[in-house]
């Protein structure tokens, strides 16, 4: 696999792998946004929703020279603080499915792959003028752009479904 096919591939495998987590686990088995107690894990999942949204829109189809490369990095760096908070309080607060127990451990493995593949990408275009470039990933880019489509449409789910927890049991 070209390394310039490697990151797209990675992020697709994140958003399909939390894409099932999110169906499956939090909708159909555990029914998250129907309980009061999980509203704080409604309410993460909002931002780690909306940073994946950002992270896969952003890098579907533009390269982010010069100081640009500093937004995705930081952004990057969100989605692991989100993650890592997100998973801290999953697991005080529920007994998790085994199947999602697999699925986070491919998520935050992958995670970890993303990282090492974009960090010296991000060194690269940090060197370079600032601007914005097109970076086609032919068919990639466009299953790139659902994905961010889908996480920030369903961040917005989520922000709805927490607003309502939060007038049902108060505010946490």
């Amino acid at each position: 696999m070209k390394p310039d096919t490697l990151l797209p591939v990675l992020l697709i495998a994140q958003g399909v792998i939390g894409g099932i987590d999110t169906l499956v686990n939090h909708e159909l088995i555990v029914r998250l946004p129907h309980r009061a107690q999980a509203r704080t894990e409604i309410g993460i999942h909002v931002l780690r929703e909306a940073a994946y949204g950002l992270l896969f829109g952003l890098l579907a189809w533009l390269a982010w020279h010069g100081i640009w490369a500093a937004l995705i990095g930081a952004l990057l760096m969100a989605v692991i603080v989100i993650d890592a908070w997100d998973e801290f309080v999953e697991n005080r607060t529920r007994v998790l499915p085994q199947n999602e127990r697999l699925l986070h451990f491919l998520l935050i493995l992958n995670l970890g792959f993303i990282t090492v593949v974009l960090a010296p990408t991000l060194l690269g275009w940090s060197a370079n003028r600032t601007g914005v470039a097109r970076a086609d990933h032919g068919m990639l880019s466009w299953i790139l752009s659902v994905l961010a489509l889908a996480a920030i449409g369903w961040s917005i789910r989520d922000f709805f479904s927490w607003r309502a927890l939060c007038r049902k049991g108060g505010r946490q």
